[in-house]
């Protein structure tokens, strides 16, 4: 077990996800120990792909996935011996906030930074889904009382809070936008130039300000290079995967196929 324990946390040392793999792993061992389970905080799509990495490091342990609604992006993950004969659940609530839209827009961002602003972990929350005049907000079933008396304003905008029914939540519809582009080459910045639709420097620019993140990890430089199958994703912009990378054209470009999630 020591063994599959540094190999796991050696192999995401330095990455983002160091910390995530090292608080995983304790939560796979207590699992195994128990021969019970274990519920994480969300994970982002990163820690989810950690999560199964994990288990699949730990004979007789399984883990499985849920973030309220289908095609949620934020999950929790549930380590479980595979001898447990029990159902445990994921323990996910949904709080909708409702203001009055016709005076003031509100979004993701100003919904989340009211949410840190009450000092709440962001591990205990799942998506936030906004609309014109509400936020459905999912988020672990024990911080709710708290949202239900706290979360009182959004912005500058008094909101109303009240429990929602997590099944009336439609699932997650993707629109995909088939992009087919060629390259200098498969630099980060010139994929996600192609792919999201504005210079080059202009994506250097985001790199610099740590908007762009390549398979859920921050972009460190612009000359990284990128794969089929890599996904990049980007504040205010969406995800881009990288479908196919089809060769060199005549003129010595890189000819790829990209899908734009909007």
């Amino acid at each position: 077990m020591a063994d599959q324990r540094e190999k796991i946390i050696r192999y995401y040392r330095g990455t983002e996800g160091a910390e995530v793999a090292e608080r995983l792993v304790d939560l796979a061992e207590q699992a195994q120990k128990s021969q019970k389970f274990r519920l994480t905080d969300f994970l982002d799509p990163f820690g989810q792909e950690i999560a199964e990495t994990v288990a699949a490091n730990y004979p007789g342990l399984s883990v499985d996935f849920d973030g309220g609604y289908e095609g949620a992006e934020r999950c929790r993950a549930l380590l479980k011996d595979t001898d447990f004969g029990g159902t445990p659940g994921f323990d996910i609530t949904v709080i909708c906030a409702k203001w009055n839209g016709q005076f003031v827009r509100l979004g993701h961002r100003d919904v989340l930074g009211s949410l840190m602003g009450l000092g709440v972990d962001r591990g205990k929350l799942g998506d936030i889904l906004a609309t014109q005049e509400e936020a459905r907000i999912l988020c672990d079933q024990k911080i709710a009382p708290f949202l239900l008396q706290n979360l009182t304003q959004i912005g500058a905008a008094s909101v109303t809070c009240s429990e929602g029914d997590l099944s009336a939540i439609a699932p997650r519809e993707e629109r995909v936008k088939e992009i087919r582009a060629t390259v200098a080459s498969l630099r980060v910045d010139s994929i996600a130039a192609a792919g999201f639709g504005f210079s080059r420097s202009r994506a250097a620019a985001d790199i610099k300000a740590e908007k762009l993140k390549l398979n859920w990890q921050s972009v460190r430089s612009a000359s990284q290079m990128v794969k089929e199958g890599d996904v990049l994703s980007m504040r205010g912009r969406g995800r881009l995967e990288v479908k196919e990378v089809r060769g060199q054209t005549k003129k010595g470009r890189t000819s790829v196929t990209l899908e734009r999630y909007l």
